[in-house]
């Protein structure tokens, strides 16, 4: 984990020099962010309304909060429901031959970067990458899509919205409250009384100071998947044919994987977290013996397709709500469809 977002997250003792000298670029990076926004409210900056719905899934501050578990929980959702979904994604990381980049079975996630490749992977939804919101949502238009859903992009407010979905994370929350790059947040929490749909991943570790109301998400794993056969594993299975593993995992919050490997029984002998959207190469591991099976996340595995070893295993994970808690959001999104279906 890097310095500063252990001072950010974890009350690092750095946080008595950071915090001080950074502050002053929190204040300016308030003043042009607000100033952004008064802009587009007024009209002074124009916005666009593409041709679909959009529903935005984001978050206010930096780092891994569940928007990708969330986005996949939504496609699959819209697909039970005959709903024709896309996604939008800036693709961060990648590395694209061109713009807007629509993923095809050729694509890799050097060019889409890891996010949008894994959704393409594990849903086969179109998936367009690329700066330009707008000319990525008008490219799913010609695909045939009736929603599209924008996997971050909350603060990309050029991009009009029908619905917006904040993604937080329960055990870090807003970390010392401060904005970038004094604190994680891009916005004030005071943005999240604009939206009634908050999704809160995992419990909450201050429920006395949170005062909205939200949907709690957990995530839930089932099966281990090999990298190299494909082959797929129940957790228990995996579990009895391997005393021990060792694990990686280059999210936005490492611990968090490594402390499901613990609630799964899985008895981990070596680990190793690497900052979120980690570039891998084929010599990223060689610290690991062989003669353990290494597990990583989804997100790690999407990268490591090219060079993977036959003791290489990923755990991908599913976004779980409670019986009724995303009701009133699914009923919105068949809303807006059913608003842009009428003749």
């Amino acid at each position: 984990m890097r310095l500063i977002e252990k001072v950010w997250f974890h009350q690092h003792p750095a946080k008595w020099l950071l915090v001080p000298l950074l502050l002053p670029f929190s204040l300016l990076f308030y003043v042009v962010t607000r100033l952004r926004s008064v802009l587009y409210r007024f009209g002074i900056k124009s916005s666009i309304k593409p041709e679909l719905p959009v529903v935005v899934v984001g978050n206010i501050g930096v780092g891994g909060n569940g928007k990708t578990p969330v986005t996949l929980y939504l496609i699959e959702q819209c697909q039970q429901l005959g709903i024709n979904v896309g996604v939008i994604s800036r693709g961060y990381g990648g590395n694209a031959p061109y713009y807007p980049y629509l993923l095809d079975t050729t694509s890799t996630a050097e060019q889409a970067g890891d996010e949008p490749y894994l959704i393409y992977q594990r849903c086969k939804v179109p998936v367009v990458v690329g700066a330009d919101r707008i000319a990525s949502a008008a490219l799913l238009a010609k695909q045939g899509c009736q929603l599209i859903i924008a996997d971050d992009g909350l603060q990309h407010y050029r991009l009009q919205r029908d619905l917006e979905i904040i993604v937080i994370d329960g055990k870090r929350l807003f970390g010392n409250g401060l904005l970038l790059p004094a604190g994680p947040l891009r916005e004030r929490q005071l943005r999240l009384a604009s939206t009634p749909h908050l999704i809160v991943n995992g419990e909450l570790a201050q429920q006395h100071s949170f005062n909205y109301a939200y949907a709690a998400m957990t995530l839930q794993a089932s099966s281990v998947v090999n990298l190299v056969t494909g082959e797929r594993l129940s957790v228990s299975d995996f579990r009895s044919l391997y005393d021990k593993i060792n694990a990686i995992a280059g999210i936005g919050d490492p611990q968090r994987f490594f402390n499901t490997l613990a609630t799964l029984g899985l008895l981990v002998e070596q680990s190793k977290g690497f900052i979120d959207h980690q570039a891998y190469h084929a010599s990223s591991f060689n610290e690991f013996t062989e003669h353990l099976p290494l597990l990583m996340t989804e997100k790690d595995a999407a990268k490591c397709g090219g060079f993977a070893k036959k003791h290489w295993w990923y755990l991908p994970v599913d976004a779980h709500f409670s019986a009724g808690d995303t009701d009133n959001l699914i009923n919105e999104i068949k809303r807006l469809v059913t608003i842009v279906s009428k003749p």
